[in-house]
Protein backbone atom coordinates (compact mmCIF):
# COMPACT_ATOMS: atom_id res chain seq x y z
CA UNK A 1 0.00 0.00 0.00
CA UNK A 2 1.30 3.44 -0.94
CA UNK A 3 2.49 5.60 1.99
CA UNK A 4 0.31 8.51 0.85
CA UNK A 5 -2.77 6.29 1.07
CA UNK A 6 -1.81 5.22 4.60
CA UNK A 7 -1.34 8.89 5.59
CA UNK A 8 -4.74 9.88 4.21
CA UNK A 9 -6.45 6.96 5.95
CA UNK A 10 -4.82 7.93 9.28
CA UNK A 11 -5.98 11.55 8.87
CA UNK A 12 -9.46 10.28 7.94
CA UNK A 13 -9.59 8.01 11.00
CA UNK A 14 -8.51 10.77 13.41
CA UNK A 15 -11.04 13.17 11.87
CA UNK A 16 -13.86 10.64 12.23
CA UNK A 17 -12.94 9.92 15.86
CA UNK A 18 -12.87 13.62 16.77
CA UNK A 19 -16.18 14.27 15.02
CA UNK A 20 -17.89 11.30 16.64
CA UNK A 21 -16.58 11.97 20.15
CA UNK A 22 -17.38 15.69 19.81
CA UNK A 23 -14.30 16.61 21.85
CA UNK A 24 -13.47 19.70 19.79
CA UNK A 25 -15.64 22.14 17.86
CA UNK A 26 -16.35 20.76 14.40
CA UNK A 27 -14.94 23.78 12.56
CA UNK A 28 -11.66 23.43 14.48
CA UNK A 29 -11.55 19.73 13.58
CA UNK A 30 -12.12 20.63 9.93
CA UNK A 31 -9.37 23.27 9.95
CA UNK A 32 -6.97 20.78 11.56
CA UNK A 33 -7.85 18.17 8.92
CA UNK A 34 -7.27 20.71 6.14
CA UNK A 35 -3.84 21.67 7.49
CA UNK A 36 -2.89 18.02 8.09
CA UNK A 37 -3.23 17.08 4.42
CA UNK A 38 -1.07 20.09 3.63
CA UNK A 39 1.71 19.67 6.17
CA UNK A 40 2.05 15.96 5.31
CA UNK A 41 2.66 16.89 1.67
CA UNK A 42 -0.42 15.11 0.35
CA UNK A 43 -1.78 18.32 -1.18
CA UNK A 44 -0.07 21.53 -2.28
CA UNK A 45 -1.13 24.88 -0.78
CA UNK A 46 -3.55 25.62 -3.61
CA UNK A 47 -5.31 22.29 -3.11
CA UNK A 48 -5.31 22.67 0.69
CA UNK A 49 -7.33 25.88 0.49
CA UNK A 50 -9.42 24.86 -2.51
CA UNK A 51 -12.40 24.36 -0.22
CA UNK A 52 -12.84 28.10 0.19
CA UNK A 53 -13.47 28.45 -3.54
CA UNK A 54 -15.50 25.28 -3.93
CA UNK A 55 -18.98 25.34 -5.38
CA UNK A 56 -20.39 23.91 -2.14
CA UNK A 57 -19.01 26.69 0.07
CA UNK A 58 -19.93 29.50 -2.33
CA UNK A 59 -23.43 28.06 -2.67
CA UNK A 60 -23.67 27.79 1.12
CA UNK A 61 -22.80 31.39 1.93
CA UNK A 62 -24.94 32.59 -0.98
CA UNK A 63 -28.08 30.91 0.32
CA UNK A 64 -27.41 32.37 3.76
CA UNK A 65 -27.54 35.83 2.21
CA UNK A 66 -30.63 34.95 0.17
CA UNK A 67 -32.34 33.60 3.29
CA UNK A 68 -31.57 36.77 5.25
CA UNK A 69 -32.98 38.88 2.40
CA UNK A 70 -36.21 36.87 2.27
CA UNK A 71 -36.57 37.09 6.07
CA UNK A 72 -35.99 40.87 5.91
CA UNK A 73 -39.20 41.37 3.90
CA UNK A 74 -41.36 39.81 6.61
CA UNK A 75 -42.95 37.33 4.19
CA UNK A 76 -41.96 34.42 6.43
CA UNK A 77 -43.98 35.97 9.27
CA UNK A 78 -47.06 35.41 7.12
CA UNK A 79 -45.83 31.93 6.24
CA UNK A 80 -45.51 31.01 9.92
CA UNK A 81 -49.05 32.25 10.60
CA UNK A 82 -50.35 30.16 7.68
CA UNK A 83 -48.56 27.02 8.87
CA UNK A 84 -49.86 27.45 12.42
CA UNK A 85 -53.40 28.07 11.13
CA UNK A 86 -53.24 24.79 9.17
CA UNK A 87 -51.28 22.60 11.60
CA UNK A 88 -52.13 24.20 14.93
CA UNK A 89 -49.51 24.18 17.67
CA UNK A 90 -49.03 20.40 17.91
CA UNK A 91 -45.40 19.48 17.24
CA UNK A 92 -46.24 16.36 15.22
CA UNK A 93 -48.56 18.27 12.90
CA UNK A 94 -46.00 21.03 12.39
CA UNK A 95 -43.18 18.56 11.66
CA UNK A 96 -45.36 16.70 9.15
CA UNK A 97 -46.55 19.76 7.24
CA UNK A 98 -43.22 21.61 7.24
CA UNK A 99 -41.26 18.49 6.27
CA UNK A 100 -43.59 17.62 3.40
CA UNK A 101 -43.52 21.20 2.06
CA UNK A 102 -39.72 21.42 2.26
CA UNK A 103 -39.19 17.97 0.77
CA UNK A 104 -41.40 18.56 -2.26
CA UNK A 105 -39.77 21.93 -2.94
CA UNK A 106 -36.24 20.53 -2.65
CA UNK A 107 -36.99 18.09 -5.46
CA UNK A 108 -37.22 21.05 -7.80
CA UNK A 109 -34.86 23.75 -6.54
CA UNK A 110 -31.95 21.86 -4.88
CA UNK A 111 -32.18 20.97 -1.21
CA UNK A 112 -29.94 23.76 0.13
CA UNK A 113 -32.18 26.36 -1.54
CA UNK A 114 -35.30 24.84 -0.01
CA UNK A 115 -33.70 24.78 3.45
CA UNK A 116 -32.68 28.44 3.13
CA UNK A 117 -36.18 29.45 2.06
CA UNK A 118 -37.95 27.65 4.90
CA UNK A 119 -35.55 28.35 7.79
CA UNK A 120 -36.80 31.88 8.67
CA UNK A 121 -40.38 30.60 8.70
CA UNK A 122 -39.45 27.61 10.88
CA UNK A 123 -37.82 29.93 13.42
CA UNK A 124 -40.94 32.11 13.42
CA UNK A 125 -43.14 29.05 13.98
CA UNK A 126 -40.88 28.02 16.86
CA UNK A 127 -41.17 31.44 18.51
CA UNK A 128 -44.93 31.60 18.07
CA UNK A 129 -45.66 28.07 19.33
CA UNK A 130 -42.92 28.00 22.02
CA UNK A 131 -41.72 24.68 20.55
CA UNK A 132 -37.88 24.51 20.69
CA UNK A 133 -36.33 25.12 17.28
CA UNK A 134 -34.21 22.00 17.79
CA UNK A 135 -37.38 19.89 17.60
CA UNK A 136 -38.34 21.30 14.21
CA UNK A 137 -35.16 22.13 12.29
CA UNK A 138 -33.52 18.69 12.07
CA UNK A 139 -36.63 16.92 10.66
CA UNK A 140 -37.05 19.70 8.10
CA UNK A 141 -33.35 19.45 7.16
CA UNK A 142 -33.56 15.69 6.70
CA UNK A 143 -36.71 16.17 4.61
CA UNK A 144 -34.87 18.66 2.38
CA UNK A 145 -32.10 16.10 1.79
CA UNK A 146 -34.59 13.30 1.11
CA UNK A 147 -36.61 15.57 -1.19
CA UNK A 148 -33.52 15.92 -3.37
CA UNK A 149 -34.15 12.31 -4.51
CA UNK A 150 -37.59 13.11 -5.97
CA UNK A 151 -36.29 14.11 -9.42
CA UNK A 152 -33.12 13.77 -11.47
CA UNK A 153 -32.39 17.49 -10.90
CA UNK A 154 -32.89 17.40 -7.12
CA UNK A 155 -29.22 16.83 -6.24
CA UNK A 156 -25.76 17.07 -7.78
CA UNK A 157 -25.12 13.29 -8.01
CA UNK A 158 -28.45 12.66 -9.76
CA UNK A 159 -27.73 15.44 -12.25
CA UNK A 160 -24.26 14.00 -12.90
CA UNK A 161 -25.24 10.34 -13.13
CA UNK A 162 -26.79 10.70 -16.60
CA UNK A 163 -23.56 12.17 -17.99
CA UNK A 164 -21.55 9.31 -16.46
CA UNK A 165 -23.90 6.73 -17.98
CA UNK A 166 -23.82 8.38 -21.42
CA UNK A 167 -20.04 8.44 -21.40
CA UNK A 168 -20.06 4.66 -21.04
CA UNK A 169 -22.64 4.17 -23.78
CA UNK A 170 -25.64 3.59 -21.51
CA UNK A 171 -29.08 5.16 -21.85
CA UNK A 172 -29.84 8.16 -19.62
CA UNK A 173 -32.75 8.34 -17.16
CA UNK A 174 -35.66 10.76 -17.58
CA UNK A 175 -36.57 13.49 -15.09
CA UNK A 176 -38.93 11.35 -13.00
CA UNK A 177 -37.21 7.95 -13.19
CA UNK A 178 -36.15 8.20 -9.55
CA UNK A 179 -39.44 9.73 -8.28
CA UNK A 180 -40.99 6.48 -6.89
CA UNK A 181 -37.88 5.90 -4.77
CA UNK A 182 -37.82 9.55 -3.66
CA UNK A 183 -41.48 9.50 -2.61
CA UNK A 184 -40.99 6.42 -0.44
CA UNK A 185 -37.82 7.89 1.10
CA UNK A 186 -39.44 11.26 1.86
CA UNK A 187 -42.59 9.78 3.39
CA UNK A 188 -40.54 7.26 5.38
CA UNK A 189 -38.29 10.04 6.70
CA UNK A 190 -41.30 12.09 7.80
CA UNK A 191 -42.86 9.02 9.40
CA UNK A 192 -39.58 8.27 11.18
CA UNK A 193 -39.70 11.60 13.05
CA UNK A 194 -43.44 11.42 13.65
CA UNK A 195 -43.04 8.02 15.31
CA UNK A 196 -39.63 8.32 16.96
CA UNK A 197 -38.96 12.07 17.05
CA UNK A 198 -39.54 12.32 20.79
CA UNK A 199 -36.85 9.68 21.34
CA UNK A 200 -34.20 10.67 18.80
CA UNK A 201 -34.45 14.46 18.73
CA UNK A 202 -32.49 16.43 21.36
CA UNK A 203 -34.60 17.10 24.44
CA UNK A 204 -33.87 20.74 25.10
CA UNK A 205 -35.68 22.46 27.91
CA UNK A 206 -36.27 26.17 27.82
CA UNK A 207 -33.87 27.14 30.60
CA UNK A 208 -32.57 30.58 31.55
CA UNK A 209 -29.83 30.49 28.94
CA UNK A 210 -32.37 29.88 26.14
CA UNK A 211 -34.96 32.43 27.24
CA UNK A 212 -35.13 35.72 25.41
CA UNK A 213 -34.33 38.99 27.16
CA UNK A 214 -38.05 39.77 27.13
CA UNK A 215 -39.00 36.48 28.79
CA UNK A 216 -36.39 37.00 31.49
CA UNK A 217 -37.57 40.58 32.16
CA UNK A 218 -41.25 39.56 32.28
CA UNK A 219 -40.49 36.75 34.75
CA UNK A 220 -38.11 38.79 36.89
CA UNK A 221 -40.55 41.67 37.38
CA UNK A 222 -43.80 39.72 36.99
CA UNK A 223 -44.88 42.04 34.20
CA UNK A 224 -48.28 41.88 32.50
CA UNK A 225 -47.70 40.58 28.97
CA UNK A 226 -51.19 39.86 27.69
CA UNK A 227 -51.94 42.20 24.77
CA UNK A 228 -55.37 42.28 23.13
CA UNK A 229 -56.92 44.23 20.29
CA UNK A 230 -60.37 45.71 20.89
CA UNK A 231 -62.69 47.44 18.42
CA UNK A 232 -64.61 50.53 19.48
CA UNK A 233 -68.14 50.00 18.13
CA UNK A 234 -70.94 52.54 17.70
CA UNK A 235 -72.67 51.17 20.81
CA UNK A 236 -69.61 51.68 23.03
CA UNK A 237 -69.95 54.15 25.89
CA UNK A 238 -66.23 54.89 25.50
CA UNK A 239 -66.99 57.04 22.46
CA UNK A 240 -66.07 60.72 23.08
CA UNK A 241 -64.12 60.11 26.28
CA UNK A 242 -60.45 60.94 26.68
CA UNK A 243 -58.02 58.29 27.84
CA UNK A 244 -57.81 60.07 31.22
CA UNK A 245 -61.60 60.22 31.61
CA UNK A 246 -61.88 56.49 30.86
CA UNK A 247 -59.75 55.76 33.97
CA UNK A 248 -58.09 52.85 32.24
CA UNK A 249 -55.65 52.20 35.04
CA UNK A 250 -57.41 53.51 38.10
CA UNK A 251 -60.54 51.43 37.54
CA UNK A 252 -59.60 48.68 35.09
CA UNK A 253 -55.83 48.28 35.63
CA UNK A 254 -54.95 48.15 31.92
CA UNK A 255 -52.46 50.15 29.89
CA UNK A 256 -53.29 51.61 26.49
CA UNK A 257 -50.42 50.83 24.09
CA UNK A 258 -51.88 52.20 20.89
CA UNK A 259 -54.91 53.44 18.99
CA UNK A 260 -55.34 52.70 15.30
CA UNK A 261 -57.86 53.80 12.69
CA UNK A 262 -57.17 53.03 9.06
CA UNK A 263 -53.52 53.81 8.33
CA UNK A 264 -53.32 56.25 11.24
CA UNK A 265 -51.78 54.70 14.38
CA UNK A 266 -50.96 56.53 17.60
CA UNK A 267 -48.59 54.69 19.95
CA UNK A 268 -48.74 55.37 23.70
CA UNK A 269 -51.47 58.02 23.24
CA UNK A 270 -51.41 60.94 25.66
CA UNK A 271 -54.20 61.46 28.18
CA UNK A 272 -56.18 64.00 26.12
CA UNK A 273 -56.65 61.69 23.12
CA UNK A 274 -60.34 61.06 22.49
CA UNK A 275 -61.88 57.73 21.61
CA UNK A 276 -64.03 57.63 18.47
CA UNK A 277 -66.02 54.94 16.69
CA UNK A 278 -64.06 52.59 14.44
CA UNK A 279 -60.81 52.76 16.38
CA UNK A 280 -58.79 49.68 17.30
CA UNK A 281 -57.32 49.74 20.80
CA UNK A 282 -54.25 47.74 21.84
CA UNK A 283 -54.40 47.20 25.59
CA UNK A 284 -52.03 45.50 28.01
CA UNK A 285 -53.09 43.79 31.23
CA UNK A 286 -54.33 40.55 32.73
CA UNK A 287 -56.98 38.53 30.88
CA UNK A 288 -59.48 39.24 33.65
CA UNK A 289 -58.89 43.01 33.69
CA UNK A 290 -59.04 43.34 29.90
CA UNK A 291 -62.30 41.40 29.77
CA UNK A 292 -63.75 43.63 32.53
CA UNK A 293 -62.74 46.76 30.59
CA UNK A 294 -64.08 45.36 27.32
CA UNK A 295 -67.44 44.31 28.74
CA UNK A 296 -68.03 47.59 30.59
CA UNK A 297 -67.50 49.70 27.45
CA UNK A 298 -69.10 47.24 24.98
CA UNK A 299 -65.86 46.69 23.05
CA UNK A 300 -65.42 43.89 20.53
CA UNK A 301 -62.37 41.62 20.66
CA UNK A 302 -60.47 41.33 17.38
CA UNK A 303 -58.39 38.47 16.01
CA UNK A 304 -54.70 38.71 16.82
CA UNK A 305 -53.89 38.13 13.15
CA UNK A 306 -54.99 41.64 12.14
CA UNK A 307 -52.26 43.86 10.71
CA UNK A 308 -52.28 46.19 13.73
CA UNK A 309 -51.17 43.30 15.95
CA UNK A 310 -47.88 43.08 14.05
CA UNK A 311 -46.72 46.26 15.81
CA UNK A 312 -47.01 44.47 19.17
CA UNK A 313 -45.17 41.28 18.23
CA UNK A 314 -41.83 40.56 20.01
CA UNK A 315 -39.91 41.39 16.85
CA UNK A 316 -41.31 44.91 16.75
CA UNK A 317 -41.97 45.98 20.34
CA UNK A 318 -41.52 45.00 23.97
CA UNK A 319 -40.57 46.02 27.51
CA UNK A 320 -37.42 47.92 28.40
CA UNK A 321 -35.81 48.67 31.78
CA UNK A 322 -34.66 52.30 31.94
CA UNK A 323 -32.60 54.17 34.58
CA UNK A 324 -32.84 57.92 35.08
CA UNK A 325 -29.21 59.13 35.26
CA UNK A 326 -27.95 62.27 37.06
CA UNK A 327 -28.37 65.30 34.85
CA UNK A 328 -31.42 63.88 33.07
CA UNK A 329 -33.97 66.48 32.06
CA UNK A 330 -36.66 64.20 33.52
CA UNK A 331 -35.04 64.23 37.00
CA UNK A 332 -37.04 66.57 39.23
CA UNK A 333 -40.01 66.55 36.88
CA UNK A 334 -43.04 64.32 36.47
CA UNK A 335 -43.78 62.25 33.38
CA UNK A 336 -46.71 64.51 32.46
CA UNK A 337 -44.48 67.60 32.61
CA UNK A 338 -41.73 65.90 30.60
CA UNK A 339 -44.29 64.58 28.01
CA UNK A 340 -42.70 61.14 27.83
CA UNK A 341 -45.49 59.62 25.76
CA UNK A 342 -45.56 62.54 23.34
CA UNK A 343 -41.78 62.65 22.89
CA UNK A 344 -41.02 58.96 22.53
CA UNK A 345 -44.37 57.16 22.03
CA UNK A 346 -43.66 54.69 24.86
CA UNK A 347 -46.02 53.67 27.66
CA UNK A 348 -44.69 53.76 31.26
CA UNK A 349 -45.79 50.56 33.02
CA UNK A 350 -43.96 50.49 36.37
CA UNK A 351 -41.85 52.95 38.38
CA UNK A 352 -39.28 51.90 40.97
CA UNK A 353 -38.87 54.90 43.25
CA UNK A 354 -36.47 54.55 46.22
CA UNK A 355 -36.84 50.78 45.97
CA UNK A 356 -40.64 50.89 45.98
CA UNK A 357 -42.60 49.39 43.08
CA UNK A 358 -45.31 51.76 41.90
CA UNK A 359 -47.93 50.71 39.37
CA UNK A 360 -50.87 52.59 37.96
CA UNK A 361 -51.00 56.24 36.99
CA UNK A 362 -47.77 57.74 38.32
CA UNK A 363 -47.66 60.47 35.68
CA UNK A 364 -47.73 63.21 38.33
CA UNK A 365 -45.05 61.74 40.59
CA UNK A 366 -41.68 63.46 40.73
CA UNK A 367 -38.98 61.36 39.07
CA UNK A 368 -35.56 61.35 40.73
CA UNK A 369 -32.07 60.37 39.57
CA UNK A 370 -31.59 56.64 40.04
CA UNK A 371 -35.27 55.81 39.59
CA UNK A 372 -36.05 52.90 37.26
CA UNK A 373 -38.85 52.92 34.71
CA UNK A 374 -40.30 49.89 32.95
CA UNK A 375 -41.71 51.05 29.64
CA UNK A 376 -43.40 49.38 26.69
CA UNK A 377 -42.95 50.55 23.14
CA UNK A 378 -41.70 49.76 19.67
CA UNK A 379 -37.98 49.04 19.42
CA UNK A 380 -37.54 51.91 16.97
CA UNK A 381 -38.83 54.40 19.55
CA UNK A 382 -36.88 52.75 22.38
CA UNK A 383 -33.76 53.12 20.23
CA UNK A 384 -34.40 56.88 20.06
CA UNK A 385 -34.86 56.92 23.82
CA UNK A 386 -31.60 54.97 24.26
CA UNK A 387 -29.70 57.56 22.24
CA UNK A 388 -30.97 60.34 24.51
CA UNK A 389 -28.80 61.57 27.38
CA UNK A 390 -31.88 61.53 29.62
CA UNK A 391 -32.06 57.74 29.90
CA UNK A 392 -29.88 54.64 30.30
CA UNK A 393 -31.59 51.62 28.69
CA UNK A 394 -30.52 48.38 30.39
CA UNK A 395 -32.52 45.94 28.25
CA UNK A 396 -30.75 44.48 25.23
CA UNK A 397 -32.78 44.48 22.04
CA UNK A 398 -32.34 44.21 18.32
CA UNK A 399 -34.38 46.11 15.78
CA UNK A 400 -35.65 43.49 13.37
CA UNK A 401 -36.35 45.67 10.38
CA UNK A 402 -39.05 44.40 8.04
CA UNK A 403 -39.27 46.22 4.74
CA UNK A 404 -42.36 45.11 2.83
CA UNK A 405 -41.43 47.44 -0.03
CA UNK A 406 -38.55 45.07 -0.84
CA UNK A 407 -40.79 42.00 -1.02
CA UNK A 408 -40.89 41.66 -4.80
CA UNK A 409 -37.19 42.48 -5.38
CA UNK A 410 -36.27 39.84 -2.76
CA UNK A 411 -38.58 37.21 -4.24
CA UNK A 412 -37.36 38.14 -7.72
CA UNK A 413 -33.70 37.63 -6.75
CA UNK A 414 -34.45 34.27 -5.13
CA UNK A 415 -36.58 33.00 -8.04
CA UNK A 416 -33.97 34.23 -10.53
CA UNK A 417 -31.25 32.28 -8.72
CA UNK A 418 -33.39 29.13 -8.64
CA UNK A 419 -34.26 29.53 -12.34
CA UNK A 420 -30.60 29.80 -13.28
CA UNK A 421 -29.88 26.58 -11.36
CA UNK A 422 -32.80 24.77 -13.02
CA UNK A 423 -31.49 25.77 -16.46
CA UNK A 424 -28.23 24.01 -15.75
CA UNK A 425 -25.99 26.84 -14.55
CA UNK A 426 -23.73 25.95 -11.58
CA UNK A 427 -25.67 26.35 -8.36
CA UNK A 428 -22.84 28.37 -6.81
CA UNK A 429 -22.90 30.96 -9.63
CA UNK A 430 -26.70 31.01 -9.69
CA UNK A 431 -27.09 31.59 -5.94
CA UNK A 432 -24.23 34.09 -5.68
CA UNK A 433 -25.82 36.05 -8.53
CA UNK A 434 -29.08 36.08 -6.58
CA UNK A 435 -27.24 37.19 -3.44
CA UNK A 436 -25.59 40.04 -5.35
CA UNK A 437 -29.02 40.99 -6.66
CA UNK A 438 -30.23 41.31 -3.05
CA UNK A 439 -27.51 43.90 -2.46
CA UNK A 440 -27.96 45.77 -5.75
CA UNK A 441 -31.74 46.05 -5.24
CA UNK A 442 -31.08 47.28 -1.67
CA UNK A 443 -32.97 44.47 0.00
CA UNK A 444 -29.79 44.19 2.13
CA UNK A 445 -26.78 46.45 2.37
CA UNK A 446 -23.41 44.77 1.98
CA UNK A 447 -22.69 44.79 5.75
CA UNK A 448 -25.94 42.89 6.41
CA UNK A 449 -25.02 40.41 3.67
CA UNK A 450 -21.67 39.68 5.30
CA UNK A 451 -23.37 39.45 8.70
CA UNK A 452 -25.74 36.76 7.38
CA UNK A 453 -22.86 34.33 6.84
CA UNK A 454 -22.25 31.65 9.50
CA UNK A 455 -18.46 31.38 9.33
CA UNK A 456 -18.42 28.28 11.51
CA UNK A 457 -20.31 26.45 8.77
CA UNK A 458 -18.09 27.87 6.02
CA UNK A 459 -14.91 26.63 7.74
CA UNK A 460 -16.51 23.23 8.43
CA UNK A 461 -17.15 22.59 4.76
CA UNK A 462 -14.02 24.32 3.45
CA UNK A 463 -11.90 22.32 5.90
CA UNK A 464 -13.31 18.88 5.03
CA UNK A 465 -13.37 19.31 1.24
CA UNK A 466 -9.55 18.95 0.92
CA UNK A 467 -9.83 15.55 2.66
CA UNK A 468 -12.06 14.38 -0.18
CA UNK A 469 -9.59 15.81 -2.69
CA UNK A 470 -6.76 13.95 -0.96
CA UNK A 471 -8.73 10.68 -1.01
CA UNK A 472 -9.22 10.97 -4.76
CA UNK A 473 -5.69 12.24 -5.55
CA UNK A 474 -3.86 9.52 -3.62
CA UNK A 475 -6.21 6.76 -4.69
CA UNK A 476 -7.34 6.11 -1.11
CA UNK A 477 -11.01 6.30 -2.17
CA UNK A 478 -10.47 3.79 -4.97
CA UNK A 479 -8.43 1.54 -2.67
CA UNK A 480 -11.24 1.45 -0.08
CA UNK A 481 -13.92 0.87 -2.69
CA UNK A 482 -12.04 -1.95 -4.44
CA UNK A 483 -11.11 -3.61 -1.15
CA UNK A 484 -14.70 -3.65 0.08
CA UNK A 485 -16.10 -4.65 -3.31
CA UNK A 486 -13.67 -7.54 -3.41
CA UNK A 487 -15.31 -8.99 -0.32
CA UNK A 488 -18.75 -9.29 -1.92
CA UNK A 489 -18.00 -10.00 -5.58
CA UNK A 490 -18.64 -13.73 -5.19
CA UNK A 491 -21.64 -13.36 -2.91
CA UNK A 492 -25.34 -13.14 -3.72
CA UNK A 493 -26.23 -10.04 -5.83
CA UNK A 494 -28.17 -8.54 -2.92
CA UNK A 495 -24.88 -8.10 -1.04
CA UNK A 496 -23.38 -6.25 -4.02
CA UNK A 497 -26.38 -3.92 -4.06
CA UNK A 498 -26.09 -3.40 -0.30
CA UNK A 499 -22.35 -2.71 -0.51
CA UNK A 500 -22.86 -0.07 -3.22
CA UNK A 501 -25.30 1.72 -0.91
CA UNK A 502 -22.97 1.47 2.09
CA UNK A 503 -19.95 2.72 0.14
CA UNK A 504 -21.86 5.67 -1.29
CA UNK A 505 -23.16 6.51 2.19
CA UNK A 506 -19.69 6.41 3.77
CA UNK A 507 -18.03 8.39 1.00
CA UNK A 508 -20.70 11.12 1.09
CA UNK A 509 -19.94 11.77 4.78
CA UNK A 510 -16.35 12.87 4.13
CA UNK A 511 -16.24 14.05 0.54
CA UNK A 512 -18.66 15.89 -1.68
CA UNK A 513 -21.55 13.74 -2.84
CA UNK A 514 -20.61 14.63 -6.41
CA UNK A 515 -17.05 13.44 -5.72
CA UNK A 516 -18.43 10.23 -4.23
CA UNK A 517 -20.40 9.34 -7.37
CA UNK A 518 -17.46 10.25 -9.63
CA UNK A 519 -15.26 7.76 -7.73
CA UNK A 520 -17.89 5.04 -7.39
CA UNK A 521 -19.56 5.10 -10.83
CA UNK A 522 -16.74 3.39 -12.78
CA UNK A 523 -16.18 0.87 -9.96
CA UNK A 524 -19.89 0.05 -9.78
CA UNK A 525 -20.07 -0.43 -13.55
CA UNK A 526 -17.11 -2.80 -13.41
CA UNK A 527 -18.61 -4.78 -10.55
CA UNK A 528 -21.97 -4.99 -12.35
CA UNK A 529 -20.29 -6.36 -15.45
CA UNK A 530 -18.47 -9.07 -13.47
CA UNK A 531 -21.64 -10.01 -11.59
CA UNK A 532 -23.71 -9.85 -14.80
CA UNK A 533 -26.00 -7.12 -13.40
CA UNK A 534 -27.44 -4.18 -15.34
CA UNK A 535 -25.12 -1.28 -14.34
CA UNK A 536 -27.68 1.53 -14.91
CA UNK A 537 -29.85 1.00 -11.81
CA UNK A 538 -26.78 0.17 -9.71
CA UNK A 539 -25.12 3.48 -10.63
CA UNK A 540 -28.44 5.29 -10.04
CA UNK A 541 -28.67 3.72 -6.57
CA UNK A 542 -25.15 4.93 -5.78
CA UNK A 543 -26.26 8.46 -6.74
CA UNK A 544 -29.38 8.20 -4.57
CA UNK A 545 -27.38 6.88 -1.60
CA UNK A 546 -25.01 9.84 -1.88
CA UNK A 547 -27.87 11.70 -0.15
CA UNK A 548 -27.73 9.29 2.79
CA UNK A 549 -25.68 11.73 4.85
CA UNK A 550 -27.32 12.09 8.25
CA UNK A 551 -24.89 10.72 10.85
CA UNK A 552 -22.62 13.78 10.79
CA UNK A 553 -23.40 17.41 9.92
CA UNK A 554 -21.16 17.32 6.84
CA UNK A 555 -23.94 17.54 4.26
CA UNK A 556 -24.51 21.13 3.11
CA UNK A 557 -28.06 21.22 4.47
CA UNK A 558 -27.15 19.81 7.90
CA UNK A 559 -24.15 22.14 8.17
CA UNK A 560 -26.34 25.10 7.20
CA UNK A 561 -28.97 24.31 9.85
CA UNK A 562 -26.65 23.18 12.65
CA UNK A 563 -26.17 26.57 14.31
CA UNK A 564 -29.85 27.55 14.08
CA UNK A 565 -30.87 24.30 15.78
CA UNK A 566 -28.09 24.47 18.37
CA UNK A 567 -27.08 20.89 17.53
CA UNK A 568 -23.96 18.93 18.43
CA UNK A 569 -22.40 16.03 16.54
CA UNK A 570 -23.94 13.65 19.08
CA UNK A 571 -27.42 14.87 18.11
CA UNK A 572 -26.83 13.93 14.48
CA UNK A 573 -25.37 10.55 15.44
CA UNK A 574 -28.41 9.77 17.58
CA UNK A 575 -31.08 10.85 15.11
CA UNK A 576 -29.11 10.17 11.93
CA UNK A 577 -28.16 6.56 12.70
CA UNK A 578 -31.74 5.32 12.51
CA UNK A 579 -32.42 7.44 9.44
CA UNK A 580 -29.31 6.07 7.71
CA UNK A 581 -30.31 2.44 8.34
CA UNK A 582 -33.89 3.12 7.22
CA UNK A 583 -32.59 4.83 4.06
CA UNK A 584 -30.38 1.83 3.19
CA UNK A 585 -33.15 -0.72 3.82
CA UNK A 586 -35.57 1.16 1.56
CA UNK A 587 -33.17 1.86 -1.31
CA UNK A 588 -31.63 -1.63 -1.35
CA UNK A 589 -35.08 -3.26 -1.24
CA UNK A 590 -36.58 -1.11 -4.00
CA UNK A 591 -33.60 -1.35 -6.31
CA UNK A 592 -33.00 -5.08 -5.79
CA UNK A 593 -36.63 -6.20 -6.13
CA UNK A 594 -37.97 -3.69 -8.66
CA UNK A 595 -35.19 -2.05 -10.66
CA UNK A 596 -32.23 -4.43 -11.03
Amino acid sequence: MDSSIITVLIILSITVILLVLDLVRIDIVAIGCMLAVGWTGILDSQEVFSGFSSNAVIAMLSVMILGRGIARTGIMDEFSKLIISKAGTRKRNLIGLLSLSTGILSGLIQNIGAAALFLPGILQVSRRTKIPASSLIMPIGFAAILGGTLTMVGSGPLILVNDLLKNEGHQAYNLFSVTPVGIVLLLSGIGYFLLFGSKVLPKKKVDEAEKTEQEKLVEKLNLPHNIKLLSLTAESSLHGKTTEEAELWETYHVNLLGIGKGDNVVYAPWRENKFVEGQTLAVLGSEENINHFSEHFQLEALAASRNFSHDFSPNVSGFAEVIIPPGSELAGKCIREYSLRKRYAVEPIILFNEGKRIEGDFSDMEIRSGDVLIIYGRWEEIKDLKESADFVVLTEFEINKKDRSKLWPAIGCFVFAITLALFGFPISMAFLTGALGMVLTRVLHIGEAYGAIEWKVVFLLAGLIPLGVAMQKTGAATFLAEAIMGLVIDLHPVFIVLMVGVLSTIFSLFMSNVGAIVVLAPLVMGMAKIADIDPRPLVLMAAVCAANSFILPTHQVNAFLMSSGGYRNADYIKAGSGMTILFLIITVSIFYFFMI
